[in-house]
């Protein structure tokens, strides 16, 4: 199987994507997608030599929980910020944030739930991959919102690339 497949998530990303662009499901689509969905990852594979390890049951779907969460509610406090603080009394930092993740694929998914949250955006991650620079709109304790992006997102994705 890993032979026919060798990103069975690669493969059925595509095929998503594929009928998504396409707009409308038909089943030339299907089978045009399909084909690229087990073309594509096949080609692709020796640029993959190390394909992360991920676990994709309870943590997986409560760090999405989490994350989808925290977008809804960062929308409803920038709106706030927008609508009652504006640009008085705003509190913007950029922010160091130490990264114990080790694939660059999990950092990668730190940062981008970060930059998915309204009021932060990742701006750029060190050479060595140890820090992550972010800047936050609104931030009234610096080592409060360090210690609460490594311990809402950071730790579950460590559980979820172990």
């Amino acid at each position: 199987m890993k032979r026919l497949l060798p990103h069975p998530g690669l493969s059925a990303m595509l095929l998503i994507v594929w009928l998504l662009m396409a707009n409308t499901i038909t089943v030339g689509g299907v089978v045009l997608g399909g084909i690229f969905a087990l073309i594509l990852p096949k080609f692709t594979q020796p640029f993959w030599p190390d394909r992360p390890r991920m676990r994709f049951g309870r943590a997986f779907l409560g760090y999405l929980a989490i994350v989808l969460f925290d977008i809804v509610v960062a929308n409803f406090q920038v709106a706030w910020l927008i609508l009652f603080r504006r640009n008085r009394d705003l509190r913007a930092r950029w922010l160091v944030v130490p990264v114990d993740l080790s694939t660059p694929e999990a950092i990668t998914m730190l940062a981008g739930t970060i930059s998915l949250t309204p009021g932060t955006v990742s701006s750029d991650v060190s050479a060595d991959g140890r820090y992550l620079l972010i800047h936050a709109l609104d931030v009234a304790d610096e080592a409060a919102e360090v210690a609460r992006i490594k311990s809402r997102y950071e730790a579950r994705l460590q559980r979820i690339f172990a």
